[in-house]
């Protein structure tokens, strides 16, 4: 058997047993809306829907971009200022030189894409490990974010239809009763077109044989430093498209509002069934993580639970997820 075939039957298995992981995450989601509707009637209404799809548009573009670097084997600390940063860029472009919309927006997604790149180098050209890597990138981006704008932040009062692209609606334009915002249908666009690169791209492939066997690819002949440097890429790209919907929702790039999504990002990405090991996850498990983060988070708030028991709450989610992953790669 060649070294293709082994690959290929391994990720052919690894799918078959992540669809139990997802059902498992539905049915837990199912659950908590169950909960929290009868504990608040106030957490079907249309307004609370809206809200916790908001919240999800952002943390879930994160949370794409973490699957990706994870399913690779890899770990990115930096996504969080990463977003942050490209927020801050989009808006030196759009508010500090008064560029057009159209060259301020793709600006700030070059300066994702760049910075990811960046970090993929480091990572695979002076062989520091992903964790110590990004932890020293997520440092850098919070401390420039901060210098660029002097620890001040950055209105976007000046560039109109800027808040369109998150608070906007497109499909509320033309289903009056479905006021869906758009930051929810470029998160769905983004998940989709991640979840195409996966399945149907060499990029996608060779994403899962990175994480779930890096030396067979490298013995193959394959140049899986050039593949490592495209993943962390793409994520950055992924992050820019995150800090773009962060700062046109409250109409500002905050610069020192990232550190800690990448908290949430991960564990959207473990609840979902993305194997911490590589190898292993989907971008519709991801969503479904993303939204059981936003369901509890807005759940406990609207019960007036202290934020800190939410920390609490949200810390142990994780824990848990990572165990649950632990005894499936056990049985596997």
């Amino acid at each position: 058997m060649t070294i293709a075939e082994n690959t290929a039957g391994t990720l052919s298995g690894i799918r078959k047993s992540g669809a139990h992981h997802k059902l498992l995450a539905f049915g837990s989601l199912i659950v908590l809306v169950a909960v929290f509707s009868v504990a608040s009637p106030n957490f079907l209404q249309t307004n609370n829907v809206i809200a916790i799809l908001q919240a999800t548009s952002v943390n879930g573009v994160l949370a794409i971009a973490a699957t990706l670097v994870i399913i690779s084997g890899g770990i990115d600390l930096s996504v969080g200022t990463l977003m942050t940063f490209c927020a801050v860029i989009a808006g030196v472009l759009l508010t500090f030189l008064g560029l057009p919309m159209v060259v301020g927006i793709p600006g700030a997604l070059l300066a994702g894409f760049a910075s990811g790149a960046l970090t993929g180098v480091l990572i695979t050209r002076l062989r520091i490990p992903p964790f110590i890597a990004t932890l020293g990138m997520m440092l850098i981006y919070k401390g420039l974010s901060l210098a660029i704008c002097g620890a001040k932040p950055i209105y976007f009062n000046d560039t109109p239809g800027f808040t369109d692209i998150s608070t906007g609606s497109l499909i509320g334009a033309i289903v009056p009763a479905l006021p869906i915002p758009n930051g929810v249908l470029i998160l769905f666009l983004v998940a989709f077109g991640a979840a195409f690169v996966l399945q149907r791209t060499a990029l996608g492939r060779y994403t899962f044989a990175l994480g779930s066997n890096e030396e067979a690819l490298r013995l193959s002949g394959v140049g899986i430093d050039s593949w490592k440097i495209a993943v962390y890429a793409v994520a950055g790209g992924i992050c820019a498209i995150a800090g773009i919907l962060l700062a046109s929702r409250i109409n500002s790039a905050q610069p020192a509002i990232g550190q800690g999504y990448e908290l949430d990002a991960i564990a959207a990405v473990v609840i979902g069934g993305t194997s911490l090991s590589g190898g292993r996850g989907t971008m519709l498990g991801t969503m479904i993580g993303a939204l059981i983060i936003s369901v509890v988070a807005n759940g406990l708030r609207i019960l007036s639970v202290p934020q800190e028991w939410q920390i609490v709450v949200t810390g142990s989610i994780i824990i848990l997820a990572v165990y649950t992953d632990n005894l499936r790669r056990r049985g596997a």
